[in-house]
């Protein structure tokens, strides 16, 4: 897979050789193939060899996002590494372990709210420690610990109807966040917002990274959201998915939105619109600046 830095600065090394005794990347995906069938019994080649890695930086909090056109098979490369489809071909490996089905390793946010309407929202986030058997008060501890970390200390005992979409989403985040997955997977998660609440919801996934410890894949197509959130961020083409480049993302002195009008930004952003239009224009991988 080629490198593409963002910044004029060596390429970091892609498909680089492990070393015996060196601890496994957190995500590796080869040579991975996926297909469906449509409505009208045709096969559908969905994911076209796919490889690449996401590190595993302990005590980071890695981000990485997966950025292209819509129907391009982001998702369901998502839904692959979530366990909730199976390959045609191709690893999915978590840790140096392969993916077999779904995990409390993994946690999904996906674009539509998928609160249980009869629950309030402190047992909306509960739900996942009550299966695991965790006796009541912990639960509740645990829960109203991670509640108050997304903002909805005040509506712990609100029913999802009375909460808007950006609350509905802090709720959805909770919940994943509560069962302290390895891997948060988060599904054009900010989609149905308007753009202040969905400004507030990246700045909220930045802040969780810095007292988590997660690694999150987030799938998107705005550009602007991937520059401001990403580590690192990989290109995808058009259906079938495959990876047209990987940008390491600069470090931004400053994360806060006021950041997005900065010319280093701007200058980022403008590089990955660029590649996205050379990609669409030419259709082919690009090696290089």
């Amino acid at each position: 897979m080629p490198e593409t830095p963002a910044a004029p600065v060596a390429p970091a090394p892609a498909g680089q050789q492990q070393l015996p005794g060196a601890t496994p990347p957190k995500l590796e995906l080869k040579n991975l193939y996926i297909s469906y069938t449509d409505r009208k019994g045709r096969t559908v080649q969905a994911v076209q060899d796919v490889n690449l890695t996401v590190a595993n930086k302990p005590g980071i909090g890695e981000l990485a996002v997966f950025l292209g056109p819509s129907g391009c098979g982001k998702s369901t490369i998502l839904k692959s590494i979530a366990g909730l489809l199976t390959p045609d071909s191709g690893d999915v490996l978590i840790d140096g372990k392969q993916v077999e089905g779904t995990g409390r390793d993994r946690g999904m946010v996906f674009q539509s709210y998928t609160s249980f309407a009869w629950r309030t929202v402190r047992k909306n986030v509960e739900y996942g420690l009550e299966l695991q058997g965790i006796p009541a008060e912990e639960r509740k501890k645990q829960s109203l610990a991670i509640i108050n970390q997304v903002g909805l200390k005040d509506f712990a005992d609100s029913l999802p109807k009375q909460l808007s979409g950006g609350m509905k989403q802090r709720v959805a985040i909770a919940r994943t966040l509560v069962n302290k997955p390895r891997l948060i997977l988060m599904d054009e998660p900010f989609g149905a917002l308007d753009p202040q609440t969905r400004w507030g919801m990246q700045s909220l996934i930045l802040d969780v990274l810095h007292t988590q410890d997660n690694t999150v894949l987030f799938v998107t197509h705005d550009v602007a959201e991937a520059v401001y959130l990403a580590d690192v961020i990989f290109v995808l083409s058009h259906r079938p998915a495959r990876v047209l480049h990987r940008i390491e993302v600069p470090f931004f002195q400053s994360r806060e939105v006021s950041v997005k009008q900065s010319a280093e930004f701007k200058r980022v952003e403008n590089h990955v619109l660029d590649l996205l239009h050379e990609s669409n224009v030419h259709g082919n991988i690009r090696v290089g600046l």
